[in-house]
């Protein structure tokens, strides 16, 4: 099919993606422990299957939650699927070309390598409470489980992620 901007249906899709994109990258990137090109290929089957889609999606009324929902679906799907030969974390993180634009690099390293600990599905759930700001109930809806397990998962993963961050974020937690 060609876009020519007009189609049917698919009105509203090339500026809905451009404006997402971002989002769900760096939404991708805590999901995958800071895998860049995983991230983005999370994205772009995600974004994929919002255009397939579009139609119904964009009468939802709600479609960013709707790509959101295919997003974290997606990158535990992809969890599952590569557990048994997933790369191991190691105690170096690779050189970042470039300056940071946040200025925080050393946090960000941190925090990554922290969540990067974290099981699939708690990564998930600190991603989808905390960076997206979903309620208990929307993201027990996105990962197909109770609330109860949700707000479980919460205490454990948060708890874990106190541990293994211990006095590292020192005086940038303190801002």
């Amino acid at each position: 099919m060609r876009w020519g901007g007009g189609e049917a249906g698919y009105d509203g899709y090339p500026e809905f993606a451009a404006a997402r994109a971002g989002h769900l990258y760096r939404s991708a990137c805590l999901l995958t422990g800071g895998d860049t090109h995983l991230a983005e290929d999370l994205v772009q089957e995600a974004l994929g299957r919002a255009f397939l889609h579009w139609r119904r999606v964009s009468r939802v009324g709600n479609p960013a939650g709707y790509v959101q929902t295919v997003l974290t679906r997606a990158f535990l799907a992809h969890q599952r699927r590569h557990s048994s030969r997933r790369e191991r974390a190691t105690e170096v993180l690779p050189e970042v070309a470039g300056p940071d634009p946040g200025g925080d690099a050393p946090l960000r390293l941190t925090l990554l390598e922290a969540l990067g600990r974290l099981s699939a599905k708690d990564r998930a759930v600190v991603v989808l409470r905390y960076w997206e700001d979903r309620s208990v109930e929307e993201t027990a809806t996105v990962l197909e489980t109770s609330p109860a397990a949700v707000r479980t998962r919460c205490v454990r993963a948060l708890a874990r992620l106190r541990v293994s961050l211990g006095d590292s974020l020192g005086e940038p937690a303190g801002r």
